[in-house]
């Protein structure tokens, strides 16, 4: 049976098209006509390196791909075997997330339900670690028709960073028309799909709307953390204080919500992180001020639980920015989309 599949797969020296290239197409075409079926035994590297006079290394990144794609299967001591063929009729997607928040969960939930059931996908969580984000790309490189992915990086001094320049190379060589950049701005280019928050411009157009509520307090707190294991991109930042200044309301800064921190009746505080949301709730509480009355709220990111508990939030449609990937994956739609962000107005401001 080793000896038929050498029948069929076959190498051009003279060809472009990377010899790696050519063994994957091949055993793929042989199998969807059915020639290489289902538990059937294919040659190891070597044997398939000494058959075609290729290096090892051609070999093993073909079978590296395959198996990546689930297209073939190693097992300890007895070697390569195709499996599951039922994934080369499907699109094969690969999802990087930076984090394993509930708000990313959301998108690529929603995504998973607006691209149907004929994809496969694999997801990867990368932890805004610029390191593991690079070993992934190069190891799953070329075996997959679409690449989703969210960038959101760290420094080593945990502040947020959208790319470095080993990501953008790295992504740059997906090729344009599988690249799908979600959650962030990256790249320039019309040729990709791109569905983005804009972080600067978002928060100040959301604050905006709810001007006439939030000019009733008479200082503006962001909590915002500077250092984190998951960082926040600056530009939300820049975007309360250029709030702040073009509405001249006092504003100040900082980094964390301590259990023992000094409120004023008149604080309109404003949290990122689901923490920093409890602990303010709690000690307002405990120091009896009344929640929208005596200090306001306003979260970042919509969860169900603040909708249960009457907190005022601004938040990207989280929704909206998978369905819409989706949808332009399956229209083969190119471009840049802006996702929506909205101001939701509820009891605590």
């Amino acid at each position: 049976m080793l000896m038929k599949m050498f029948e069929y797969v076959k190498i051009d020296d003279l060809s472009r098209v990377p010899k790696y290239r050519q063994i994957i197409d091949s055993i793929i075409h042989h199998i969807s006509v059915g020639n290489l079926k289902i538990d059937e035994k294919i040659p190891s590297i070597n044997r398939f390196s000494e058959e075609y006079l290729l290096s090892r290394d051609t070999v093993e990144k073909a079978y590296s791909i395959l198996k990546d794609r689930q297209i073939i299967t190693s097992i300890r001591g007895k070697g390569y075997y195709i499996t599951r063929t039922k994934l080369l009729s499907k699109t094969n997607i690969l999802i990087l997330i930076n984090k394993p928040s509930s708000y990313k969960i959301r998108i690529y939930n929603a995504f998973l339900n607006a691209i149907g059931a004929n994809v496969h996908t694999d997801l990867f969580i990368y932890h805004c670690d610029e390191t593991l984000f690079l070993n992934l790309m190069e190891k799953h490189a070329n075996a997959y028709d679409y690449y989703v992915i969210m960038p959101h990086f760290k420094s080593d001094t945990l502040e947020h960073k959208s790319s470095t320049k080993k990501i953008v190379q790295a992504i740059g060589k997906i090729p344009e028309d599988k690249l799908v950049i979600v959650d962030n701005q990256l790249g320039t280019s019309g040729k990709i799909i791109k569905v983005y928050q804009d972080f600067e411009n978002d928060i100040y157009d959301a604050l905006t709307e709810g001007l006439e509520k939030i000019k009733k307090y008479l200082k503006l707190i962001l909590v915002y953390p500077t250092e984190s294991v998951y960082p926040y991109p600056k530009r939300i930042l820049y975007g309360f204080k250029k709030f702040c200044t073009d509405n001249n309301l006092d504003f100040e800064v900082i980094d964390e919500i301590f259990e023992d921190i000094i409120l004023r009746r008149g604080d309109l505080f404003i949290t990122i992180e689901e923490l920093d949301l409890v602990t303010l709730v709690n000690q307002i509480r405990k120091d009896e001020y009344a929640i929208g009355r005596d200090i306001g709220v306003i979260s970042y990111n919509e969860t169900p639980l603040k909708e249960l508990l009457g907190i005022t939030v601004i938040s990207t449609d989280f929704q909206a920015m998978g369905v819409t990937a989706a949808e332009m994956i399956l229209n083969n739609t190119k471009g840049t989309v802006k996702n929506p962000f909205k101001f939701i107005d509820r009891d605590s401001l």
